[in-house]
């Protein structure tokens, strides 16, 4: 159907994609639908390789697993709108004729971004021009998820566009925080994060610019992001493919880092380079991962990237953080990014790549007048402008507002040429040059970066559209493809993180009075995001996960003995 008339069409497919799953969820047998057991209780808070050994040794059966996991499905769909497409009952008969029970994740129950494809069901993307298309096969990252034991039992809720840390569609709704439901879980991998924080086990998220850091610090979990080439990609849809200036990465996300570090160990184990002609054939170097986890550590502390500073909650967060590694006798020190390769530097470029086809492929999947994202609408109308517009109207920013870094993204945020491109990702791989020689540099030799995941809690929803440049802290990481791991900390406190002055003026005070840090800061409110989570990030250099995961193990374990921290708890199960 032509435009606008396709209007119509989008409204009932997308009446119709939500039928379809109410009546799944309401057909399900009773026993998904009861209540938690104390058998119940005690898998989910098992840890996932005594499960493993269970279902091996035909201690525990698959299906006991799923109608475990598939009770926590239900409840955290019904709390927070997580659940795109549910694999049940069908995963049922997976686990008796298709999943190695013999494999290093038997049994176990995983849950994917609604962007895998899984044989017979849609991947929509939020876009409701995908539905009504299942897949044919299996892509080869569930088949290997199958040969390794695991169940796929449910795809995640993300938003149209996969550029928000948001996690809402037209097609879908709003996911919501599993913490504080007026707020966003995080995006783009935000369902899989609310799931696995109501109780959910092992998943697996994509990160361009920290979809699966950003969901993990606002929804209280444990991600990595992997570097390009460590974890399997094909068999994936995406919202822009032959996007490459900032390559897409599908990266581990779990409840515990217990559960993602057994999780990442357990498919690099499984040779993933076999099944997906993009991964590279590193092993699982073991002996790195204990280095890192016994070593007397040398750190280098990003406490603010020069462009958005940290709101209150988040910079508690960090200095504990800091205080308890101190106290542990590890050794952090305040960083000093190369001179000309700074974070706002990164982020601009970043931005310029991942946009370099002016926001075409993202909208061209929707439907006429069907709703976007906020924050990928602003991005869209500064790259519809006309040159001539687009650069009165940077003017404007830059000299009559005097706001130097939004005017430079305005200024540049437009379709580029193929001359343009090679231009650009000459310029990246000099930025990634800069970084390496500056951390192998004598002064510097630090084992890992840490930093914010972000500079604010969760935001509410509909925030992106002023708060869409707010990813610095992450994005950077992606440029330079470096392995980055998020860990919880604690949370929002309404007293202690509580604003000292109106945020402008508080900004002001910093020297950060530019549309980046108010688009961020506007949101922040202590009292109101009472209770959502804290995180910080541990960025390791290429290729090093075994190395990252190690790190987080310190941290984590250096914020346990902390006397004064007080660690993180995990949601308990109703």
């Amino acid at each position: 159907m032509l435009p606008p008339f396709d209007y119509f069409t989008y409204r009932r497919v997308r009446d119709s994609k939500r039928k379809e799953r109410a009546y799944r969820f309401a057909s399900l047998p009773p026993v998904y639908h009861s209540a938690f057991t104390a058998f119940d209780k005690s898998v989910i808070n098992k840890p996932i390789e005594l499960l493993v050994q269970d279902v091996q040794d035909s201690a525990l059966s698959a299906t006991d697993l799923l109608h475990t996991y598939g009770k926590v499905a239900v409840k955290a769909h019904e709390k927070t709108n997580c659940v795109t497409e549910l694999l049940l009952p069908e995963a049922e008969k997976w686990a008796q004729s298709e999943v190695n029970l013999k494999g290093p994740l038997a049994g176990i129950p995983v849950s994917l971004k609604d962007s895998a494809l899984v044989k017979g069901f849609d991947t929509t993307l939020g876009y409701t021009s995908f539905a009504g298309k299942p897949a044919k096969e299996d892509g080869p990252m569930v088949r290997l998820l199958k040969d390794a034991g695991a169940v796929p039992y449910a795809k995640t809720a993300l938003p149209v566009t996969l550029l928000s840390f948001e996690s809402a569609s037209a097609l879908w709704g709003h996911c919501l925080n599993p913490h504080v439901p007026q707020y966003s879980p995080g995006g783009s991998t935000g369902g899989e994060a609310a799931l696995l924080a109501l109780g959910g086990r092992i998943g697996i998220g994509s990160d361009v610019a920290g979809s699966v850091r950003v969901p993990a610090a606002w929804s209280g979990i444990y991600s990595l992001r992997c570097s390009t080439g460590r974890w399997p990609k094909v068999g994936v849809s995406t919202s822009m493919a032959g996007q490459e200036g900032v390559a897409s990465v599908f990266s581990p996300m779990a409840r515990t880092l217990n559960d993602l570090t057994y999780f990442t160990k357990a498919i690099i184990g499984m040779q993933p380079w076999k099944y997906d002609y993009t991964v590279h054939p590193i092993s699982w170097r073991e002996e790195d991962e204990h280095e890192a986890v016994s070593s007397k550590l040398r750190i280098g502390l990003m406490s603010n990237d020069g462009v958005i500073p940290p709101t209150p909650a988040i910079e508690r967060a960090v200095s504990t953080t800091v205080a308890a590694l101190t106290a542990a006798g590890h050794t952090v020190s305040e960083i000093t990014p190369p001179e000309t390769a700074d974070p706002f530097a990164g982020l601009h470029l970043a931005s310029q790549l991942l946009n370099s086809d002016g926001c075409i492929t993202i909208n061209s999947h929707r439907y006429s007048f069907e709703p976007s994202d906020p924050g990928a609408d602003q991005l869209t109308r500064i790259t519809n402008l006309s040159r001539p517009i687009r650069y009165l109207y940077y003017l404007y920013v830059r000299y009559i507002k005097r706001d130097y870094k939004w005017a430079s993204l305005i200024r540049d945020l437009s379709h580029k040429s193929s001359a343009d491109q090679w231009k650009l990702v000459a310029k990246r791989e000099s930025f990634r040059a800069t970084w390496h020689e500056w951390w192998d540099a004598e002064a510097q030799q630090y084992d890992f970066i840490l930093c914010p995941a972000n500079a604010t809690p969760a935001l509410p929803h509909k925030a992106m559209h002023d708060a869409v440049s707010s990813c610095g802290y992450t994005f950077l990481w992606n440029l330079l493809d470096y392995s980055a791991g998020v860990l919880p900390v604690s949370h929002v406190d309404a007293v202690k993180d509580a604003l000292v002055a109106p945020y402008k003026t508080v900004l002001k005070q910093l020297g950060y009075n530019h549309a980046l840090a108010r688009g961020a800061w506007m949101h922040y409110d202590a009292s109101k995001m009472a209770g959502l989570p804290t995180a910080v990030q541990v960025v390791g250099r290429r290729w090093q996960e075994e190395k990252v995961l190690g790190y987080m193990s310190a941290v984590e374990k250096a914020l346990d003995e902390y006397a004064e921290g007080g660690r993180y708890s995990l949601i308990e199960l109703d």
